[in-house]
């Protein structure tokens, strides 16, 4: 079956799967990179380092072999919970390695984020700072994340030669992901004070991405729910993306239903979902 005669829901399950296999396969590669962090600390003994890759190891283990039969309750992450995660995924080189990372936390309030947003930026820090953690000339990385309203900002300031720019190897897995994900790069860097790398990954589709009639007349309120509808996120999680109420939500859902003739949610979605 080809693109073009997928139905909406399919793209979405297909969208889904590959999205859960890229951030298994980067997990399973922060597994590795964190016991090799482990053997190789100078701070350890043997005996020491080897109980401690054992447990990373193993723990990776029971997360894979649970993570197949998670079902995700939702296609959103709050902003903290995702950031949460990041620290998470981090912590075996924050404590095993020579690089000092520091954490600044995001305002709770900032909107949820849609997954794979959430997903591609961990996935762009932890890229960062293993290439920061390989190269060994910086000691001290800074992480910020951010919420404008319509972008996740994220930004990576480091302490190392102050040489990286958009053309090195180190930074180009980097942009292809935010590229990936319609965001913006900026690298500004300084020679002998380090490197700053400014990230912005928008929260909504792309401008088109969701092709509504003109004569729908819908409001833009209106147009953001529709958005996320096509995604198939629930209203509970629309209401918490937007920062409105469940029951609103579902006043906007039943006017996209009269305005664009839908009987059910699904066939709005996939009214919603045509290009």
């Amino acid at each position: 079956m080809t693109d073009t005669t997928r139905t909406p829901a399919s793209r979405l399950a297909a969208s889904e799967h590959a999205r859960t296999v890229a951030e298994q396969a980067d997990r399973h590669a922060l597994t590795l990179e964190s016991v090799l962090a482990v053997l190789r600390s100078p701070r350890l003994s043997d005996t020491a380092a080897r109980t401690e890759a054992v447990e990373i190891a193993s723990a990776a283990l029971v997360e894979l072999r649970t993570v197949t039969d998670r079902q995700r309750s939702t296609l959103l992450e709050p902003v903290t919970g995702a950031f949460s995660r990041l620290r998470a995924d981090l912590r075996p080189l924050v404590r095993f390695g020579d690089l000092d990372v520091q954490f600044v936390e995001p305002p709770a309030t900032g909107r949820a984020l849609p997954g794979d947003v959430a997903h591609g930026a961990r996935a762009i820090v932890r890229t960062a700072v293993l290439a920061l953690v390989d190269d060994g000339v910086a000691r001290r990385v800074r992480i910020q994340w951010d919420c404008d309203g319509r972008n996740l900002l994220v930004q990576l300031r480091d302490d190392g030669a102050g040489t990286l720019d958009t053309h090195d190897d180190a930074v180009r897995p980097i942009a292809e992901r935010v590229v990936a994900l319609d965001g913006t790069l900026h690298v500004d860097s300084t020679p002998g004070w380090g490197s700053t790398l400014d990230i912005a990954l928008p929260l909504d589709p792309a401008p088109g991405a969701v092709d509504v009639p003109e004569d729908a007349d819908l409001t833009d309120r209106e147009r953001d729910v529709l958005r996320l509808v096509v995604t198939g996120v629930g209203n509970r999680e629309i209401a918490e993306g937007l920062g409105i109420s469940p029951n609103t939500v579902k006043y906007h859902v039943a006017n996209l239903l009269r305005k664009h003739g839908a009987r059910t949610r699904a066939e709005l979605a996939a009214l919603g979902a045509r290009a």
